[in-house]
């Protein structure tokens, strides 16, 4: 690479997008920027060839929700699926329509006006365990069809239904918590 400035303003253009992409899927700061980390390093490594190109900003995001599908695939054996937590419940064989409503923060939503609605939903899906979260995210944020998510995660079709449908149910209650309390903190 001829001017290091450049890769520099480079970065600082899609630091926040590749830190956001990362936290969504990860839910942890730490891992998050160890994340972006990498895929700033995987650029850097290939930045003459792709710099001015407009797919820039597209490859970086692949890129690192590539390195999050992995992470979170090393370490799967962390994920605690919800039948561990709650037990079956009387719904488990109603898994829902995948085309359920799941509002991400930044859609701008009615019901979602203000920034702290936006931020409490944020919260909450944080919350939530990586095996719901990461389908979740994947389909309503990232926009990926139910089928690309069940082979990056490398898991069944059924699993990531699954999934996406307990994360509906937990994400639900933790905000109906939320309401309840009257608090703005989850």
């Amino acid at each position: 690479m001829n001017d290091p400035l450049q890769f520099e303003a480079f970065v600082r253009d899609y630091q926040n997008m590749v830190f956001t992409t990362a936290y969504r899927l990860l839910a942890d700061e730490m891992e998050a920027q160890d994340i972006a980390q990498e895929v700033f390093l995987k650029a850097y490594e290939c930045f003459d060839d792709f710099r001015f190109r407009p797919t820039a900003g597209g490859w970086l995001k692949t890129v690192t929700r590539n390195l999050c599908l992995n992470h979170l695939r090393r370490h799967r054996s962390r994920w605690r699926l919800f039948s561990e937590l709650a037990g079956k419940s009387e719904n488990d064989s109603d898994f829902g329509s995948p085309d359920e409503q799941f509002i991400a923060p930044e859609t701008g939503h009615p019901d979602l006006e203000t920034a702290d609605q936006r931020t409490l939903l944020a919260g909450a899906l944080n919350k939530l365990p990586a095996s719901q979260r990461a389908p979740l995210v994947l389909h309503y944020i990232e926009n990926m069809s139910l089928e690309s998510i069940a082979r990056s995660l490398k898991i069944s079709l059924a699993k990531v239904k699954i999934d996406m449908h307990r994360g509906r149910l937990t994400l639900q209650r933790i905000l109906v918590r939320n309401q309840n309390t009257g608090s703005k903190q989850l």
